[in-house]
């Protein structure tokens, strides 16, 4: 799925971005909640307005996990097994939301990372993502 410079390439922006981590999380929530308003639901107990301590910190929390199975793709099913259970069977997210998340994390690196984000950045990152969706959603079959 991934070429071998494709591999290197997402780990290598994951890398420069583990520092920006709860700016880039929180600003690719906020867009999955402006943009698709039936995501709130699972968060209907926190506050998600923007910069918000738990919007920083769940943010935060994605872009590491992202990065995490950035360093090494070929394991991105071991790495994520303990986000795909308590994903699919303790929160019981709708998988769909993976794929929508996806989506605005796309977005907001191309707003991040302004013309570091080229064409070829942007479609093996969006291969990334469309399998890391994947990998979460597993549980749920």
């Amino acid at each position: 799925m991934l070429s071998k410079r494709e591999k290197e390439l997402i780990a290598e922006i994951w890398g420069r971005l583990t520092p920006v981590a709860e700016d880039i999380g929180s600003d690719a929530l906020l867009r999955m909640f402006s943009t698709f308003p039936g995501t709130k639901t699972y968060f209907s107990h926190l506050d998600i307005s923007p910069r918000s301590p738990h919007m920083l910190s769940h943010g935060q929390k994605i872009v590491l996990a992202i990065a995490e199975g950035a360093k090494d793709i070929s394991q991105l099913t071991v790495t994520l097994a303990p986000l795909q259970t308590l994903h699919a069977y303790q929160l019981r997210i709708d998988p769909t939301n993976f794929k929508l998340f996806s989506h605005c994390m796309l977005v907001t690196l191309a707003c991040h990372m302004g013309e570091d984000f080229t064409p070829v950045a942007h479609a093996a990152m969006d291969k990334y993502l469309s399998a890391f969706a994947a990998v979460l959603a597993e549980k749920y079959r």
